[in-house]
């Protein structure tokens, strides 16, 4: 399980004696008479390249005089006294500080490696020497403490998707532990996340499943929005068959700006239509009574058929053909 927090004791704060007694009065009196001694001449040009101090404008001076805390001085030039007073030199600036990389056990127990960056800087030098003994040993262990116990209180899918939520937690965490130090903690973030091998192949196969349910279903109502545009296009169709010509004539356009290539076109449907038509008209015109035919002359059907027939007595007797006087007129 994850680390969890210690709280912090509310500790008395010493203070220091405002009333000190006369041999401690008459000692302290004795040495900075001593120090104004050393700077006069011919040693003090010596002793005062040792009390003139100069800190940048990103730094600050803290000054302990007679071990008692004088304040922070600067940026700039200013003098202390020699043997009496000591600086403690403190940088305001930025830290950038790589958590190390601690192995957490999540909510739901899966176990990951996490490390983070952190961002702090000085805002209170005093306290920055005066109540911890080294501030960036310090705020590394809260930092990775708190990593720790934060993670091991979610689960894995927020630490993957709410990193916001966790960078935002962690932060005010620390900066809440390392206010009382002078620290001031601006930006924590959770840089990589270390996965076992067994979990990446899940989640891999978990996405990868995901991915083809969104892929199926994008692909169905594809087939549904086509089969509806296609029928409405065959409605409208239907309604004026030019239409069908005009697509049929819009194809071979298209058809034409590609390469050299062999077309066939289909019979026309209005042609179809036409002898469909014709048929039709046929069909009624034979269930109407025939018109008489006329025959002028010559040979009935009969006789002709008697004519071709050969008789199995002989050949057909010869018949003298009928004369032309004599033809009449066979109305049936």
């Amino acid at each position: 399980m994850a680390a969890e927090i210690p709280p912090q004791i509310d500790r008395p704060r010493i203070e220091r004696a405002e009333n000190e007694g006369g041999l401690a009065a008459g000692v302290r009196v004795l040495l900075t008479l001593f120090s104004y001694f050393l700077l006069l001449p011919p040693w003090g040009f010596i002793v005062l390249f040792f009390a003139v101090k100069i800190v940048a404008e990103y730094e600050r001076g803290v000054i302990f005089r007679l071990g008692r805390l004088e304040g922070a001085r600067g940026p700039g030039l200013f003098l202390i006294l020699p043997i009496i007073d000591r600086m403690v030199v403190m940088d305001l600036r930025t830290v950038t500080m790589d958590v190390p990389s601690q192995e957490c056990i999540t909510r739901d127990n899966v176990t990951v490696k996490v490390n983070a960056v952190i961002y702090f800087r000085i805002t209170q030098p005093e306290d920055a020497v005066t109540k911890v003994l080294d501030h960036f040993r310090a705020t590394s262990q809260i930092s990775q403490t708190t990593l720790r116990s934060v993670l091991g209180q979610s689960m894995l899918d927020d630490l993957l998707s709410e990193r916001e939520a966790i960078n935002n937690k962690l932060q005010k965490i620390i900066d809440e532990q390392t206010e009382p130090w002078g620290v001031k903690v601006s930006v924590v973030e959770v840089k990589d996340v270390e996965l076992p091998q067994s979990m990446q192949r899940a989640m891999a196969r978990q996405a990868e499943a995901e991915r083809e349910r969104r892929a199926k279903i994008i692909n169905a109502d594809g087939e549904l929005q086509a089969s509806e545009r296609l029928a409405e296009a065959g409605r409208i169709m239907s309604q004026d068959p030019a239409t069908l010509q005009l697509r049929l004539l819009q194809t071979l356009s298209e058809i034409a700006t590609e390469k050299n290539s062999t077309i066939v076109l289909p019979v026309p449907f209005g042609l179809f239509e036409a002898i469909q038509q014709a048929a039709e008209r046929s069909a009624a015109d034979s269930d109407m009574p025939r018109p008489g035919r006329i025959r002028v002359g010559g040979t009935p059907p009969g006789d002709i058929a008697e004519q071709m027939t050969p008789s199995a007595e002989g050949p057909p007797e010869s018949k003298p053909p009928l004369e032309p006087a004599s033809r009449e007129g066979v109305v049936s």
